[in-house]
């Protein structure tokens, strides 16, 4: 059973686990979830970056984002608070969205300060406390405002120790290149022509191809199909669908064309890697 995924029965989630589920499996995350190293070393990804794991390291999954756990040693623990999407909306409807984003783009960092790992120690031990107070009538409610109250100390403390260049990018091209990031996250399942992305930029496609080989070393397009495939591996590893309907879900012209197009960024059809990864 997955311990990250939340329910519309049961928002949020707490415990202590070694995310075995997660291993070498790719799992697209509805909800968000906070993570704390106790002990151990792992490494992981999160959507397309990697990231090495070792004691009191925090980890921020946000609601949407693509996990797996690609090497753990035998004593890798970590205490989880796992929250619904809505619970996340609730507790950051005041924040900028610039903060959101730097957020994701640090999703693991590794505390050495005592007073920052009594304020994350304290929150993973208050969240466990409710959640197993499951009779407390108040208990989503209190969950959300341990929530609200992290995001809060977290965007105090990112205010304080960074630079607006360093939350909202050092200039002009940088900020456009996280913009585009984030697009591409949001909606490269139906969206995959550098023109709509370039639109919503409300930038030039020559000019968003030239950010993109500055800032990225890489063409626009091949973000895009980057973030697709993901998806697309996602899909074939953790869904039942058929490749029939992973092609209309992913608007393929037909399913011959959608094998064509996962074969060439993979050097595998989509019926090879399913196998292979069941």
């Amino acid at each position: 059973m997955n311990p990250l995924l939340t329910t519309q029965a049961e928002p949020f989630r707490a415990g202590t686990d070694n995310l075995e589920f997660f291993y070498k499996r790719l799992i697209k995350l509805s909800n968000g979830a906070l993570m704390f190293c106790i002990s151990g070393e792992a490494d992981i990804t999160i959507d397309l970056e990697r990231y090495h794991i070792v004691p009191n390291t925090n980890i921020m999954i946000l609601p949407n984002s693509i996990f797996s756990l690609t090497s753990a040693s035998k004593d890798f623990r970590i205490h989880y608070f796992a929250y619904s999407d809505e619970m996340f909306k609730a507790a950051c409807f005041r924040l900028d969205p610039p903060f959101i984003h730097f957020l994701k783009e640090n999703a693991c960092y590794t505390h050495t300060e005592k007073e920052a790992l009594r304020s994350i120690t304290g929150l993973i031990e208050a969240s466990n406390a409710i959640y197993k107070d499951s009779a407390n009538r108040f208990q989503q409610t209190i969950a959300q405002n341990l929530l609200q109250i992290f995001f809060l100390d977290t965007y105090d403390k990112v205010q304080r120790l960074f630079t607006q260049e360093q939350i909202e990018g050092s200039n002009r091209k940088d900020e456009l290149f996280k913009k585009f990031i984030n697009l591409v996250h949001t909606h490269c399942v139906t969206q995959r022509d550098v023109a709509f992305y370039a639109e919503q930029l409300c930038i030039s496609t020559r000019y968003l191809s030239a950010i993109t080989k500055e800032m990225g070393k890489t063409t626009a397009k091949e973000i895009i199909d980057d973030f697709l495939i993901l998806e697309l591996k996602v899909a074939l590893q953790s869904t039942g669908l058929s490749l029939k309907e992973i092609a209309e879900k992913y608007r393929f012209p037909d399913q011959s064309f959608f094998g064509r197009f996962f074969k060439k960024y993979t050097g595998m059809s989509p019926k090879a890697f399913r196998a292979k990864k069941a």
